[in-house]
């Protein structure tokens, strides 16, 4: 007997126990649900607003609240922290072969994201925050996908104006109705439905299909291409030409600029907002992004052992340089100058926060 088999009949007999007339009346048990009680469970958010709390929230506010509960783990740009869900980018990617998947590229009602955040976030604590905190959050999370402005506000009276990117990329699941009722127990067929039975495509998985005699196998085929790679090719020898020698770029040296003192500080401050990614000063060391020491009139890519994309190495090939003009561009909207950048970060929209910041990147380039 197993050992299992006397605590599954003792839960049994007790589930039975309880289900009986006496203990369910004495313990509760059977009566329905009062309105309260449904609605305390009920979060559903339909895609047309259906069941959306009075409420509302900015995207500046949702900045501080995310970067408060969420950021841990996903990220101050919701940008992704170690395994961690990226909520932004991925913009264009879903036809690709490695598609990132985020709220931005292929959610498509943003009443999924307002259910889901208000329902089961932050992890561990969840149903925590208020309403008019979800909406900012959500607010935050639609700006960091390019989606809305800095000074976006959403509300139970705006949210179906949101059209998110993805919103034609489903279809209606008509399958109850167009497939399932062909398999009706009339039409269904369980033994003795065809007379022979041919293999007309193979799997490329191997060992799947059946082999056939006679038939080139895909095992046998692997082995041929193994082979044919593990057979040396000769080549011709060519005559080593000489070549005179590459002289080596000169290291380009930064000269020391002057710069605001008091600007810089209030730069140092919305530096913050780049700091999960960036480090400036003695020390510092690449994390997500480059350091940033000495970045204000430097060759892009000027930081030695990053990888940086594609967009900035072949900009570092036509001679781009980090000038205030340059940066301010750049800072202003990332993606708009360097589409394929990596740098999540939606970017600062006050003109004067941009210029705080350069400042403060002078002021480390000395």
């Amino acid at each position: 007997m197993s050992k299992f088999l006397p605590k599954l009949i003792l839960t049994t007999a007790l589930s039975a126990a309880l289900a009986m007339p006496a203990f369910a009346e004495k313990l509760g048990l059977g009566r329905a649900a009062l309105p309260e009680e449904i609605a305390a469970w009920n979060h559903d958010i339909s895609p047309n607003g259906e069941g959306l709390p009075i409420g509302s929230g900015s995207v500046e506010d949702g900045e501080m609240i995310f970067s408060e509960n969420c950021a841990v783990c996903h990220g101050e740009f919701a940008e992704g922290v170690d395994n961690w869900p990226k909520l932004a980018g991925g913009d264009g990617t879903l036809a690709d072969k490695d598609p990132l998947k985020t709220i931005g590229s292929y959610w498509p009602y943003l009443s999924t994201v307002y259910d889901y955040v208000r329902r089961s976030m932050p992890f561990g604590n969840a149903q925590t925050m208020s309403d008019d905190d979800v909406y900012a959050i959500t607010a935050y999370l639609l700006y960091s996908n390019y989606l809305v402005d800095d000074d976006f506000v959403l509300s139970n009276e705006n949210f179906l104006e949101v059209e998110m990117p993805n919103a034609g990329g489903f279809i209606v699941d008509d399958r109850p109705e167009t497939e399932y009722t062909i398999f009706t127990e009339a039409n269904a067929c369980y033994e003795n439905c065809k007379d022979t039975v041919e293999i007309t495509k193979r799997a490329t998985v191997l060992d799947v299909t059946p082999e056939e005699a006679g038939a080139e196998t895909v095992t046998e085929a692997v082995a041929v291409v193994e082979e044919a790679v593990e057979t040396p090719v000769e080549t011709p020898a060519v005559e080593e030409a000489t070549a005179e020698p590459v002289a080596e770029e000169a290291p380009v040296e930064m000269a020391a600029m002057s710069f605001d003192a008091d600007l810089a500080a209030q730069g140092e401050k919305v530096f913050k907002k780049c700091a999960a990614c960036h480090q400036v000063g003695e020390g510092a060391k690449n994390k997500t992004g480059p350091v940033l020491n000495g970045v204000v009139g430097a060759p892009i890519t000027h930081i030695e052992g990053f990888k940086y994309s594609k967009d900035f190495t072949d900009a570092h090939a036509e001679g781009f340089i980090w000038t205030e003009e340059n940066l301010t561009a750049y800072l202003h909207k990332p993606k708009a100058m360097f589409p394929k950048t990596k740098m999540t970060f939606a970017g600062l929209k006050k003109d004067e926060e941009i210029a705080a910041v350069i400042e403060y990147l002078k002021s480390v380039s000395q």
